[in-house]
């Protein structure tokens, strides 16, 4: 056995990457400042991951952005919008990804979508009348040659191009056979081209063929490979799959002339029946995928030993086997020695990227027969981790189906809360957050360091709420938020004050660009212990007559957007958020909140990526946990809820039985294209469909949302529609997004006037 990496995280350990493109965006350093800033946090990573003897090291998972947008800009898969600006190359990339408002144009951004059943997001790559398919860029053969200057021999890696067109906007409707030929020439350019540096393997990762396939997209995945594998000279080609199995084309997989295969073992629940039932190719090596690459818990090298050795048991042929990240290590943080805020008892459970390097060596130790290492190992699983707290769990067990179901029906509750809310048609409404500016984070730090005392920190946070509440009421909002000046981050946030959760100092996770997050840890038993958002919530409705929102977090997102615990199941830890929340949702109510916003942003996440299982493993659980957050709240009181950036148009039922009031749904930077399944499913649930994307820097104008409006009542009927944003305005500055808000409502009231 030898060692694999699909990839590692790029963002660096203390964020390097964000910071420094922040400041070029800003014009604080220019192009030169940053690429170098870039080759360095390259070069280290590199080195570490040579340092701790993997043999199969990537390159080309590095990236500006996301790497499905450098596959595009390396393709010519650049929308005229972006082709036609007057702008570098580099400029050019960034405006695809984050949109751009100046001096060379004004454009908006791609779409942009959840990476399978991650909380990473990918920009989608949109397909035009005259895009052609060809090899335009350099950047994989530059890392490459940049890494062989190193010293180091790499696996350039790239998005493989059956997952490409699967998950490209085809905004002309030209049917994938038709783009097949001309896909596979473009790859055949890249292999041909890497053929020619002497490039020992190349890594193509093809995540799509995990998702249900069917005949013709078996067929579609046919040819483009077989004109692409004739063509691959001396390179090895590895097919890398993750985040599940391959089982509806495992045997035409087997068949094609890959050198290698990378199945994943963590998520993949098929993949050793797979190989038991149908075999491999000795001619082939395993790259398999072992270490889970998207939870931070310490492997058991003893679950992992049978795995590999039941890989062997079953099938004779399977003579070379490299052992594998089930996925690219951009889901986990850079390492935990980053840590000095978590107690040593709790570490010790911990494997962040760089000790899952040690852990892929160490199991091919282990594999080759080292007990030592297993024995040591073995010491973190030979007792349990938490003591269970029996009062939680038996709350839990006491659950029956009336706990699940909120009374009166959802059409016989509109009466009530329209009259106790008076808002008019089309009422407008931001998602939550307001920008977290520079004083805010600078308050969150003093008392960290203790250069304040709580009050005084509470003192300058309510100064924030009554002007973003002043703010608003001038404004002509309908209803209002307090700004969540407070919460460093939306689960964080809620993670602190909750019984149950670890939380690191430095262990950022890259969410998209430069976003990035710091899951929180569930390491016990969760409840509520004290009040979570309502001394806020209380303050900013006394400052207005307006109806104030209530922010909270659902308790699907919170687990999604945490590292779950692998001891109980995640419908038990769900349930136990769940409970959480809802007790704080009656505390809001009794506290005069009208309007409560239980936000489910990650619900899609963890959707399983076969339809076969999203009822028996998800959605029978997942849809009533939020259902049991909300049950108990009087007919009067208004439940909104908010979801972002994922396909939900199959799951459209699903949400509808949520049984929320009012949804908001990120839509704009999708062209509005959930609309037409509302309709089709007879959507019951009021919808805030975002009339503008809130992730680019620029502001749109009055017009602009004027038409966004226009053709959302083309497909919904008025009096079900609300105007908002398509999401928080944290990440914005002031003056973008009160700019943003003011043509928002004047959008709104000039729609009103037809309505």
């Amino acid at each position: 056995m030898t060692t694999a990496v699909i990839g590692y995280p790029r963002i660096g350990a203390e964020r390097q990457l964000k910071f420094a493109t922040q400041r070029y965006w800003a014009g604080d350093i220019d192009q030169t400042k940053l690429e170098q800033i870039a080759k360095e946090l390259r070069k280290e990573n590199l080195e570490t991951q040579k340092r701790a003897g993997i043999d199969f090291i990537p390159s080309n998972d590095f990236s500006f952005y996301d790497q499905v947008l450098d596959a595009a800009f390396l393709l010519n898969v650049i929308p005229k919008r972006y082709a036609q600006l007057d702008l570098s190359d580099l400029d050019k990339y960034f405006a695809a990804a984050r949109g751009y408002q100046g001096k060379a144009g004004d454009v908006a951004a791609l779409a942009m979508k959840k990476w399978f059943n991650t909380n990473y997001h990918y920009l989608v790559p949109q397909l035009e009348a005259e895009t052609e398919f060809k090899l335009v860029g350099t950047k994989i053969f530059d890392e490459y040659l940049e890494a062989k200057q190193w010293g180091i021999e790499t696996v350039p890696t790239l998005i493989g191009p059956y997952t490409f067109l699967t998950l490209a906007n085809n905004k002309f409707y030209r049917p994938d056979t038709e783009l097949a030929p001309a896909i596979a020439n473009a790859y055949i350019e890249v292999l041909t081209k890497l053929n020619d540096l002497g490039v020992k393997w190349f890594s193509l990762q093809e995540p799509a063929l995990v998702l249900d396939m069917s005949e013709a997209q078996i067929a579609l995945f046919e040819s483009i490979y077989k004109p692409l594998l004739e063509k691959k000279n001396k390179v090895k080609v590895l097919l890398q799959t993750y985040f599940g199995d391959i089982r509806d084309i495992y045997p035409k997989v087997l068949n094609q002339d890959f050198d290698g295969i990378g199945l994943d073992f963590v998520e993949g629940t098929k993949s050793l029946d797979m190989i038991s039932l149908q075999g491999f190719d000795k001619k082939k090596t395993l790259f398999a995928g072992i270490v889970n690459g998207k939870n931070i818990w310490r492997n058991n090298y003893k679950a992992s030993l049978e795995i590999l050795k039941k890989i062997q048991e079953f099938s004779k042929d399977v003579e070379n086997i490299v052992v594998s990240g089930s996925c690219s290590f951009l889901h986990v943080p850079y390492t935990i020695k980053n840590e000095n805020k978590i107690l040593p008892e709790f570490v010790k459970y911990f494997s962040f990227a760089q000790e899952k390097l040690t852990e892929l060596v160490q199991l091919d130790k282990v594999f080759k027969g080292d007990q030592d290492l297993l024995a040591q190992n073995q010491k973190l699983f030979s007792a349990p981790r938490v003591v269970k707290d029996e009062q939680i769990k038996t709350k839990i067990d006491s659950l029956t189906p009336q706990d699940f179901i909120r009374v009166p029906t959802r059409e016989e509750r509109i009466k009530p809360q329209a009259d106790v809310l008076n808002l008019p048609i089309l009422p407008t409404t931001t998602i939550g957050s307001f920008p977290q500016t520079a004083d805010v984070k600078e308050n969150r730090t003093a008392l960290k360091r203790g250069e304040i005392n709580k009050q005084e920190y509470d003192a300058f946070n309510y100064k924030k709420i009554k002007e973003c509440i002043q703010w608003q009421e001038k404004n002509g909002l309908d209803v209002l938020v307090h700004g969540e000046f407070e919460r460093n981050d939306m689960v964080e946030y809620f993670g602190e004050k909750l019984a149950g959760f670890i939380f690191t100092k430095n262990a950022w996770v890259q969410s998209y660009g430069t976003r990035c997050v710091k899951p929180p840890i569930i390491w016990g038993d969760v409840k509520r212990t004290v009040p979570l958002t309502l001394d806020e919530s209380k303050y900013a409705q006394s400052l207005t007559t307006k109806p104030v929102k209530g922010m909270l977090t659902g308790p699907v997102t919170i687990l999604n957007w945490s590292f779950p615990r692998e001891d109980i199941s995640v419908k038990e830890s769900t349930y136990q958020i769940a409970l959480a929340i809802a007790e704080e949702v009656l505390a809001l109510e009794a506290a005069g909140i009208k309007v409560i916003q239980i936000d489910e942003a990650a619900l899609r996440e963890k959707l399983p990526l076969r339809k076969s299982d999203w009822n028996s493993q998800y959605l029978d659980w997942a849809i009533p946990a939020f259902r049991l957050v909300h049950a108990k709240v009087k007919p009067e009181t208004q439940i909104h809820t908010h979801m972002c950036y994922s396909e939900f148009n199959d799951i459209i039922a699903a949400i509808d039985d949520m049984d929320a009031d009012v949804i908001s749904f990120e839509a704009s930077r999708s062209d509005l294209r959930i609309l037409d399944y509302l309709k089709l499913h007879n959507f019951q649930t009021q919808v805030g469909p975002g009339v503008y994307d809130i992730h680019s820097p620029r502001v749109p104008s009055m017009e602009e949302m004027y038409r966004t409006i226009e053709a959302i009542l083309k497909k919904i009927p008025a009096k079900k529609v609300w105007v908002n944003p398509d999401c928080g305005l944290k990440t914005r500055d002031t003056k973008e997004a009160e700019a943003s808000l003011i043509n928002m409502v004047a959008a709104a009231k000039k729609a009103r006037e037809s309505c």
